[in-house]
């Protein structure tokens, strides 16, 4: 029986049967994970680290869609940690999902170098204090650099993979010069990337990236992701990625 804390819910992932448990409160998951996690690729037997995992959203859906032997969630806030660890336990996850309270920046000490197929991140995409009231609470930790920067998360990564591994990151576009520059500085060499498009007309919100360590020079850039037909109607590609 899993307990529910106060303001906590279960919402259904529409995966597997799969379940998360979130607090409106503290954070909720939102389009950019479920696409991160459509996006990322994990093959038979390969482990996965999620870094700065929030409440399991990605380990979980992973788990559904790919063939990943094991996959660890990182995540700093104890209490998006025990959410999450309670959604893996709820899902009977417990020998494919290990969730880990700690630090992205110490995550080499941690788990050690070299030591993970697949990294993800779905990363804070604010920098620094921009429009913040209050640095401490868990949505601002979520959206916004304070605990750790991009370098932080891109740096650990490199070094978490084996060589030849694969690093999957969501972000903003407005970011990408810095992406790509500190892939470069340290030997993530981006292979795909893929704009995400709210309507067909609009500016990109979104971008989906996969660097590779220690790769060749040569990047693919996929065709765009639309997300709405219409206000209020996902594309079908959208709906297939949900899996409803």
């Amino acid at each position: 029986m899993i307990s529910l804390k106060e303001n906590e819910r279960i919402d259904d992932l529409q995966r597997n049967n799969y379940k998360i448990i979130q607090d409106p409160d503290r954070f909720c998951f939102g389009m950019d994970a479920v696409l991160l996690s459509g996006f990322a690729k994990a093959k038979e037997g390969e482990k996965v680290l999620d870094l700065g995992t929030g409440t399991g959203i990605i380990p979980i859906l992973m788990t559904a869609k790919t063939k990943a032997e094991h996959i660890t969630g990182l995540e700093i806030q104890p209490g998006s940690a025990d959410m999450a660890a309670r959604s893996v336990k709820l899902n009977g996850l417990e020998e494919k999902i290990k969730i880990v309270t700690g630090d992205i920046k110490e995550a080499v000490s941690l788990f050690g170098a070299a030591s993970f197929d697949v990294v993800t991140c779905n990363p804070p995409y604010m920098t620094e204090h921009h429009g913040l009231t209050n640095p401490e609470a868990p949505k601002a930790i979520a959206r916004h650099e304070l605990l750790c920067s991009l370098e932080d998360v891109i740096s650990q990564s490199s070094k978490l993979l084996k060589p030849g591994g694969n690093f999957y990151m969501v972000h903003r576009p407005f970011r990408l010069a810095d992406i790509i520059v500190l892939f470069r500085q340290y030997k993530l060499e981006p292979k795909r990337m893929k704009l995400v498009y709210p309507f067909v007309d609009k500016e990109p919100n979104m971008v989906l990236l996969e660097a590779n360590r220690g790769g060749r020079a040569r990047m693919t850039v996929e065709r765009p992701l639309i997300v709405y037909k219409e206000p209020g109607v996902y594309t079908d590609e959208i709906y297939d990625i949900y899996g409803y």
